[in-house]
């Protein structure tokens, strides 16, 4: 693991409080499905895990290359690929960007709320809306396959401030 493990997020409403626990937690749920978190992809982990915000892919390549010099963004996507596809990360459509997810060993859907204000986004732990959405695409003869909420707006702390 690198030695930025140890640092840690310092925005209270982002869910990947300590960057540390989260990337072990990856880390054992790779280890029991027998999947492989190279370095590459545990950088990218916490790279996202430390932005604090939803984080684009071209910055995260920045970032890499500030770090160790050329990184191709073939490399980042496939990265960012895995990730999701093993759902320890989310990607926010409407603002093409990626955050951590709260919940790594489940496999789930939730909605996002995304300040407009100051960029942060919320993972609801409320799994409702998704199993509602669900439920009335079937009752249209709509079979889901994947949904994506996001809900734009502006936050407490943004509110307080316009």
């Amino acid at each position: 693991m690198s030695p930025h493990l140890h640092q840690r997020c310092e925005n209270p409403e982002h869910h990947v409080h300590d960057r540390d626990g989260f990337v072990r937690e990856v880390a054992a749920i790779c280890e029991e499905r027998g999947l492989r978190l190279t370095p590459l992809r545990e950088r990218v982990l916490c790279l996202v895990a430390d932005a604090g915000l939803p984080v684009k892919a071209y910055d995260l390549l920045d970032q890499m290359r500030d770090e160790r010099g050329p990184a191709a963004p073939p490399t980042v996507y496939r990265a960012l690929d895995f990730l999701l596809e093993n759902g320890f990360i989310h990607k926010l459509e409407s603002i093409n960007a990626y955050v951590g997810c709260h919940q790594p060993r489940l496999h789930h859907s939730v909605p996002f709320l995304i300040c407009d204000g100051c960029g942060r986004a919320v993972e609801m732990e409320d799994e409702r809306v998704a199993e509602l959405l669900a439920e009335q695409a079937r009752a249209l003869g709509f079979q889901p396959k994947a949904q994506t909420l996001e809900v734009h707006g502006r936050c407490a702390r943004c509110s307080q401030t316009a």
